[in-house]
């Protein structure tokens, strides 16, 4: 292959593109990524604005899981979005962003039965669809710790947890965010009540796909309509076990959720594809099916490379493409791509929690 055609090739990842309200230079996004960095009453700060500000050329940062109350948190040092100390905070990253000339969204984060009574106001049981304890860990001050059993959600709690979605996003766009995407993914509270293993609720949100599907389009639809369908994404995994999750039938489950998404005009959905976590084994699951329905901007993620993003946009797969780990140690991954520069390799002891070592020392090409 010649130095041109390869060029062209990558040419493709830097067309720019119109995500609902939005207008992206490029199709490469930058993946929500808990760091567990936040401060004092779950704030943020000069670190996080110098994080985001320094991916700012990514087309799309779409910033980390942020809980949209205090309930819906399940790992120390994650930021919130639900007071008004922590909307003044996100307004620094939002504005060294945006003058570092970035677009970025903000992720809605309830984690439901992934949490533990130690991060929970009171002392309190997480919340869940019902009340099945996770084989999962969460952590805490005393490191990574078995999830606490939760309790179930009663029918009469559900309108004002779906408002608190709706709540969330309008501090989002107080705080400077260009939009939000709803976390409907990774075993967390919305992914839970879509799953028939951790769902077993007798009402109108358990049993059938009709039913397990009401609240991400209940949530969904109050968020597009607070802020507008244009600014509205959302998150789906259908495979990822993340969370001790499976659904009897994902095939069915997810291609009804996004037939339901599609009558919003949502700007984006953003589909794990596999198992969470770069785990790209083969598993039996149409995603061509599941975005049948839908006419919006369809993003994809989970252990892309340059050749496979690529291929996803120039072959109509994907309109965007979204890059976790390679971000995080990578702040000008776009240029890198373009160019095919080597990429710096990830310190895994940083990931989570710490300082700047690891989240914002990591050099960009010279």
């Amino acid at each position: 292959m010649t130095d041109h055609a390869a060029s062209a090739d990558v040419d493709v990842l830097f067309q720019p593109i119109t995500v609902g309200e939005l207008k992206l230079p490029n199709r490469i996004v930058m993946a929500p990524l808990t760091r567990n960095r936040a401060g004092q009453g779950n704030t943020v700060g000069d670190l996080q604005a110098t994080y985001y500000s320094q991916r700012a050329s990514a087309g799309l940062i779409i910033a980390e899981a942020t809980q949209v109350v205090p309930e819906g948190q399940g790992y120390i040092a994650t930021p919130g979005i639900h007071s008004p100390e922590q909307v003044k905070s996100w307004k620094e990253v939002t504005d060294a962003v945006h003058a570092a000339g970035g677009r970025i969204v903000l992720q809605l984060w309830h984690v439901g039965r992934i949490s533990h009574t130690s991060l929970q106001p009171g002392g309190k049981a997480p919340v869940a669809p019902s009340a099945i304890r996770a084989e999962a860990k969460v952590f805490t001050a005393d490191g990574f710790t078995d999830v606490s059993a939760p309790r179930a959600l009663e029918l009469d709690e559900i309108p004002a947890l779906i408002d608190s979605y709706r709540v969330a996003a309008r501090h989002a766009i107080e705080a400077g965010f260009d939009g939000v995407e709803v976390h409907a993914a990774n075993g967390y509270l919305i992914d839970q009540f879509l799953r028939d293993k951790s769902n077993q609720r007798t009402d109108v949100y358990g049993g059938s796909i009709e039913n397990r599907t009401r609240l991400l389009f209940e949530v969904c639809e109050a968020v597009a309509k607070e802020i507008g369908a244009g600014r509205t994404g959302v998150r789906l995994s259908p495979l990822t076990s993340f969370g001790d999750l499976a659904d009897s039938d994902p095939q069915s489950l997810f291609n009804r959720a996004v037939e339901r998404l599609a009558t919003l005009d949502l700007a984006f959905i953003h589909v794990i594809e596999g198992e969470t976590g770069g785990d790209r084994a083969p598993q039996p699951f149409n995603y061509a099916a599941m975005r049948g329905a839908f006419k919006g901007t369809w993003i994809v993620n989970n252990g892309y490379d340059r050749a496979m993003a690529i291929d996803a946009v120039a072959s109509g797969k994907a309109d965007l493409v979204a890059f976790g780990r390679p971000f995080i140690s990578n702040p000008d991954l776009p240029r890198r791509l373009r160019e095919n520069a080597p990429l710096n390799a990830l310190d895994a002891d940083t990931l989570y929690g710490g300082d700047a070592k690891g989240y914002t020392d990591y050099p960009a090409l010279g």
